[in-house]
Parts: C-alpha cells; sequence; structure tokens
C-alpha cells in the first residue's frame, strides 16, 4: 500500500471520529462516540467491553458490544432510558404523555378527529331480548 492512501485512510477515519468519551464502571467499561456518515449526518455509537479470560488459551480478551443510534431516535431513546431509570430508582412507572403525531401534508383528505371517548347513552343498551 502506498503512503498516500494510507494517508487517506488516516484522514477518513479522523473525520469519521467527531468526539469520544469514556465511562469506567467497575469491570465495563463504556465507550460514547460521535461519527459522521459520508454524507456528513451524526450518529452515536454505545460500545460496552468487558475483559474476559478465556480458559482454553489462557489468555485474557476483551467482549464488545455496540450500540448505533441515529439522530433521528435520540428523544425516543433518551425518553425510554429516562424512563427506565425513574423506574429503577423510584419503583414506579413514569407516566409519559406521547405528542399527537402531524398531519404530513395540507393536500391530505381532511378526516374529522377521532375521539378518544365514545358518547354511549346506556338506555340504548340492553341486557338481552327479554327488555324489549
Amino acid at each position: 500500500m502506498e503512503d498516500s492512501e494510507i494517508r487517506d485512510k488516516d484522514r477518513e477515519k479522523d473525520k469519521e471520529e467527531i468526539f469520544s468519551r469514556t465511562v469506567r464502571a467497575g469491570k465495563r467499561t463504556y465507550f460514547f462516540d460521535v461519527k459522521a456518515t459520508v454524507a456528513e449526518e451524526q450518529y452515536l455509537t454505545i460500545t460496552e467491553s468487558k475483559r474476559r479470560f478465556n480458559n482454553e488459551q489462557g489468555k485474557f480478551f476483551y467482549e464488545k458490544h455496540k450500540l448505533f443510534l441515529y439522530k433521528e431516535d435520540f428523544e425516543k431513546f433518551s425518553n425510554g432510558l429516562s424512563d427506565a431509570i425513574e423506574f429503577i430508582q423510584t419503583g414506579k412507572a413514569p407516566v409519559r404523555i406521547e405528542p399527537e403525531p402531524e398531519e404530513h401534508s395540507a393536500d391530505a383528505e381532511e378526516t374529522p378527529p377521532v375521539s378518544k371517548h365514545l358518547d354511549i347513552s346506556f338506555e340504548d343498551l340492553s341486557t338481552g331480548p327479554e327488555e324489549k
């Protein structure tokens, strides 16, 4: 491989890695790395690394698990993580009210809003044919 090819690959790697944070937590280490796609879209990788021992080879190795999180999912992921942490800390499931989805097109055929409650009159209900 020529020197220019090696330099190009190094530049690509430098461009890809934008920010990194390492968190050591007991026997695990977490890596939070912000990277960018070729189209300059940023995303997050979360890597969990655990040191393990291979009995057959008599050597230590690192077992890694990686999660890719894209910008469009940050809010939902953050909400889910916060809810799970709150549940663990308080023992109570948090109440989260999700916003109503927005309509995508002004040209879309208008539909009446759907009520979450039904307007039922109990006089309309019968318990069986013998009441008629």
